[in-house]
């Protein structure tokens, strides 16, 4: 049974950063793609940033320049470094992952209704 559990989130003034983690088991798929999306109240899921293969990567263009998503060989642990935080960043984040081939764009795309995804972590940016 594939799991996901994110930790890292927390509150941070307006300009700082915060890493995001997601610890990863039972994946069973060589082909993937791992990444990972938030939801902000009475707003619609938004995919940030999603990881294929062994390192092909795609960003949502509001966060393009300050987040970086990576990962632990062996697909353990997905991490997102976010940098210059906005208060417009502040929403649940969430990891998810998915049996995927298409490209790491098309990904980003569907990453939000993935099947396999965790319980979220919050992040609030204060100014």
């Amino acid at each position: 049974q594939v799991q996901l559990m994110e930790s890292g989130g927390g509150s941070v003034q307006a300009g700082g950063s915060l890493r995001l983690s997601c610890t990863v088991s039972g994946y069973p798929y060589s082909s993937y793609c791992m990444g990972w999306f938030r939801q902000a109240p009475g707003k619609e899921r938004e995919g940030m940033a999603v990881i294929e293969g062994e390192g092909m990567t795609s960003y949502a263009d509001s966060v393009k320049g300050r987040f970086a998503i990576s990962k632990e060989s062996g697909n353990s642990v997905l991490y997102l470094q976010m940098n210059s935080l906005k208060p417009d960043d502040s929403a649940m984040y969430y990891c998810a992952a998915e049996l995927w081939s298409s490209g790491p764009d098309l990904c980003l795309s569907w990453v939000r209704g993935f099947n396999w995804k965790g319980q979220g972590t919050q992040v609030t940016v204060f100014s």
